[in-house]
Order: structure tokens, then sequence, then C-alpha cells
């Protein structure tokens, strides 16, 4: 044990602790009291001086003193016995002769008494005031006004001194040694348990410099990660080829900005994959965590595989219905057409099952044109195709427009149709055509889902920076658990017979639009009492087109991923299959270090 570690403050933490060294503190001033009072009790029968046994009355004092702990045991109580040995020793020597007096060696006294108490303020304390008790002993000594005790007098107390000074020292060293001792094994224990779990841990801890050269390392290495390079060339390194650059650059990072979380594969192991988390120290340097992260890397790829093909099936699909746009349109339109005439008997009259078979034809032609015009609409719109033309018109323009175009359908089921808007134009910078289809859109789902007889209500209004087109109808309304769902494509609610009258895109183009205005749509509806769609528009348009966010169609990963994946993971797990040798010790090329524990990974 160090001889510093034998001076530091006493401070046992458990009461025990404290009574322990309480009982020892007693018991050796109880068996100094002894010792120099049968010492007294002698020179008593050998009729020795006044001086002389004023002397050995002085120096039992302070040993009885100790029963001051026993009331209050504190620093000052301990200074106070501190002062009591001082001056008690001071008066023992100096009734003896002083420095040249048998009991000399009594001087060092206090700072026995010091030891005992075993506190680094108090052996301070004691040191200075055993240097005090020499000089006055010194300065007696020279003086000569003290009569020295007769030879058989010195004989005996230089005895007396000699024994009770060594037995002293001896026995206060022991307590002290024992409890600095049980500190020191109490410390190698927990350096052992931490350095346990530092190397029984399944990750490899690492202290790198800002170059990337170890430091220290603890715990399983990944596997595949080469640990000659690692520890003889640095991080670097023991890193592919490809991914050295990365691993330097976030070296870089973790030393400017604290830390740096990134991953690599290891050199000549491509079908392995390290993790890497670093922070800096306050010491400047890397301390990090190194894991195994092959088979999360790898779904990762292969997630990022199948997200890639999704959106190239995506993609194909929105680029194949835009361009069947031509194909499907000109021969619909050519039914729609034929029908039109032969339902209005233009070239004659037909017999009245004919006229009702060109009726459901040109209806249903009808109802295929608005699906087809939904479903192309909202391709353009997911492919980011759909572009707008901004202009300044009257916002009431449009409106009026979508309101001139349903109130044929509205009357054919004596719906009413009601509009409020301002008097005075409401310039704004947008797209009308976008506008129109918005309000055409939101009033033909109010007529097409509003029963017999009901109302449709338009109110448009506008604040200083918003445009609100509010329409509110009658209908059959929607189902509180399918308010979540309405306004995604092809979302719809309702039973089977009202779920046949529209494609659920309606909505969808109506929310995709109103984001693409730089605008919003809110939608309020209660089940059998009507609903209520809210579009609020900005006055002024954005140049800048906002991207809108289209969800991805959830696709299952292909076969031969999952099969890659299940092939990867025989691989991993193989014990067989490690290209590069594992490290159970440091290489002799590395003696000068030692602070590696570093396992090979379990197989």
């Amino acid at each position: 044990m160090p001889l510093k570690a034998y001076f530091q403050d006493e401070a046992p933490s458990a009461q025990e602790g404290v009574r322990s060294l309480r009982l020892s503190v007693m018991v050796w001033h109880l068996c100094w009291a002894s010792f120099t009072l049968a010492g007294l009790l002698g020179l008593i029968f050998l009729s020795a001086s006044l001086f002389v046994l004023s002397a050995m009355v002085a120096i039992t004092v302070p040993g009885a003193a100790c029963v001051l702990l026993l009331s209050r045991d504190s620093a000052a109580t301990r200074q106070l016995l501190m002062w009591v040995w001082g001056l008690c020793a001071l008066i023992a020597v100096g009734l003896t002769g002083g420095i040249s007096g048998p009991l000399a060696a009594w001087c060092a006294l206090p700072l026995l008494a010091a030891v005992v108490l075993n506190q680094r303020v108090l052996i301070s304390l004691g040191a200075t005031l055993s240097f005090g008790v020499a000089l006055f002993a010194i300065l007696i000594g020279v003086w000569h006004g003290i009569r020295l005790p007769d030879e058989q007098e010195s004989f005996w107390l230089s005895i007396i001194a000699n024994i009770s000074m060594v037995a002293g020292f001896g026995l206060a060293v022991l307590p002290a040694l024992r409890v600095r001792v049980e500190r020191v094994d109490a410390a190698e224990d927990a350096r052992a348990r931490l350095l346990r779990m530092l190397t029984e841990q399944p990750s490899l801890l690492v202290c790198l410099e800002e170059d990337g050269r170890v430091v220290s390392a603890y715990g399983e290495a990944p596997p595949g990660l080469d640990l000659k390079s690692l520890l003889q060339l640095g991080l670097s390194a023991s890193a592919h080829v490809p991914d050295r650059l990365r691993v330097k650059a976030a070296l870089e990072q973790a030393m400017m900005d604290g830390r740096a979380d990134f991953g690599f594969t290891p050199h000549a192991a491509m079908d392995h994959y390290v993790l890497l988390s670093l922070r800096k120290g306050t010491d400047n340097r890397l301390y990090g965590v190194m894991s195994d992260g092959s088979l999360a890397h790898a779904h990762e790829t292969a997630l990022e595989a199948a997200r890639a093909d999704a959106e190239s099936a995506n993609q194909g699909k929105t680029q194949f219905l835009a361009s069947m746009s031509h194909e499907l349109r000109t021969p619909l339109n050519a039914v729609i057409g034929f029908s039109d005439i032969m339902r209005l008997q233009l070239f004659g009259e037909m017999p009245p099952k004919y006229a009702e078979y060109a009726q459901l034809i040109w209806e249903s032609g009808q109802h295929v044109l608005d699906m087809i015009n939904d479903v192309l609409d909202m391709s353009k719109i997911e492919a980011q195709r759909y572009e707008l033309t901004l202009e300044g018109f009257d916002m009431r323009e449009p409106v009026s427009a979508a309101l001139r175009l349903i109130r044929g359908q509205a009357h054919e089921k004596a719906i009413d149709i009601v509009s409020h808007m301002p008097q005075t134009a409401m310039t704004v910078t947008a797209d009308k055509r976008a506008v129109k289809q918005i309000c055409l859109n939101l009033l033909s789902n109010a007529v097409k889902f509003t029963p017999h007889g009901g109302t449709v209500t338009l109110n448009l209004s506008q604040s200083e920076e918003l445009v609100d087109i509010v329409i509110t109808d009658t209908g059959i309304g929607i189902a509180p658990d399918d308010l979540n769902r309405i306004g995604q494509p092809y979302e719809q609610s309702g039973p089977a017979e009202q779920r046949a009258m529209g494609t659920g895109l309606g909505l969808s183009i109506v929310k995709a639009m109103a984001h693409l205005l730089g605008g919003s749509m809110t939608l309020a509806s209660q089940l059998g009492e009507g609903t209520t769609v809210t579009v609020r528009l900005p006055v002024m348009q954005s140049v800048e087109q906002p991207e809108l966010p289209m969800p991805v169609p959830v696709q299952t990963e292909p076969q031969g991923v999952v099969q890659s994946l299940e092939a990867f993971a025989r691989a991993a797990l193989n014990p067989l299959h490690n290209p590069l040798e594992d490290l159970t010790q440091v290489p002799e090329s590395l003696n000068q270090f030692s602070d590696f524990v570093i396992r090979p990974p379990k197989s």
C-alpha cells in the first residue's frame, strides 16, 4: 500500500465502521493509561522524586481523557483531545529535564495520538504539536532550570518511554492499516467486477485517438472484424476500402460534434456489417461501442430494394394509366356520343325499349368517363405530374361554373342548391381549373349522397389571406369510424350499394388539389344528418408547387429477397464461415499495450 494512502482521511460510510474505529481508539487510550499508571505505581515504590511522579500523572491524563469520545465523537472533540496530548507531553518531558531527559521520546506523543485517531487533518496537527513540544523541550534542556532524574529514575523512565512508544505505535498502526487494506481489497474487487462486466458484455468497447488508433478495447469482437488491422493500424484500416473515407469522415464529425453513429463493412468480410457509436470524452478521445449489425443491415438493404421495386411498380402503373388516356377516352366518347344521338332520337323515332337501352348506355358511359377522369387525375397527382397554371381571377367565376354544371343533376333529384357568395369581386392568384374541379367534385358528392328533396348549400367567403369554400348537404352522412379513412385514395364508406355509386377518388382528389394550392381540406359529418366539407385556400398562391406526400403502396417482400435473407442468416450463424482469424490475446507486436481484453465472437 502506498505511503500517501495512509495519510488520507478516514471516513467510514457504514455505522458499524464508525463504532469499530471508536472502539479501537478507546481501547488504545485505556491501554496507554493502564501502562502509565502501572509505571507510576512502580515509581512510587522506588521513592521517585515529586517531579517524576508528576510527569507520570500528567501523561496518564490523555489516556483517561478518551471518555470525551463517548459523549460526542466529532472533529472538534478529537482536536481537543490532540491538544490535551500535546500539553501533557510537554509537562511530562519538561518535568524530567527536557530534551536531555529520559522521557524525551514522548515529544512525539501528539503525532502518535493522531495516528491512533486516523485522520489526515489530525496527523498534520499532531506533527505540529510534536514539533512544538520538541522545541520547548530543547529550550528547557538548554535552560537547566529543572533537575534531571537520578540514575535509577532515568533508567526506569527510559524503559517506560521506549516501551510505550514502540508498543503504542505498533498498536496504533494496526487498526489504520486494517481499514486501508479493507479499502484496497474492496477497490480491487470492484475493479475486477467492472473488468469482468466489460469483458463479458456482447459488444466491443473501444477508446480511440483522433486519428482512429485504438488505445484500449474490452468485450466481444463483432464477427468478421479484422482485429490485427484494428489494433495495429487503426479503425480505418479495419474497414472495407470503399467505406474508409466514410469512417474517416465519421471520426472527424465525432471530434467536431461530439458524437457520430455509423456502420461499415469489415475488411475482407463482405457478408458482415459493423455498427459503431462514438462519443467524444472530456480527454479529447473517442469512446465507442462496436456491435454486429449484419442481419439488421441485410434486412434494411432488402427493405430498401423492396421499396424501390414498389415505387417502380407504382410509377409504372401511373405511367400506364396516363398513357391510356387517349386510348380509353376516344372510344368512350364515341359510345357516349352515338348513344346520346339515339337517346335524343335525332334521326327518327325508335321503339321505346331501344330508347331505354340508349339512355342506359349513355348514363353508363358518363359514369365510366367520370371514373376514368378521376383515376387519371389521381395518377397525375401521384406521379407529381399535375402542373398548376397560376393566374389572377375572380374566385366567384369557377365556383359559379361548377354550380351551373351541377344544377342539372340536382334538378333531377329535386335537390335545392343554395349559394352564398360576396357581391364584390374576390381576386385571387391560383389555378382556375383546379378550383373548379374542387367545387365540382364536392358538389357532385353532395348531390349524389343527398336523398330526394334535400338541400346543398355552398358558402364562399374571404378573409385577409384565405378563401373558404364550405359545402354542406343534408345527406346520409359519414360514420365516425369512416371519417379517418375518407380522403385517402379509393377509400369509401357506407354499405355496398352506396360504394357502387363512386370510386372513392373524389375527396382524395379535392384534398390533393387543395394541398397543391397551398391549402387544406377538413371534413365534418354526422350519420343521417349530413356532411360539411371546408376547403381553405390562400389568396396568393406561391410560384413553387409543393410536393404532394402520397402513401407508397405496401408490398410484401419478393420471394427471392426472403430466400437471400435466410441464406445470409445461415451463413452468419455458421461457425466455419469466418474468413478472418479471431484473436484471443493481444499480438506480440502490441505488447506495449496492456489495456486490451477482447474475446472472439461466440458461435
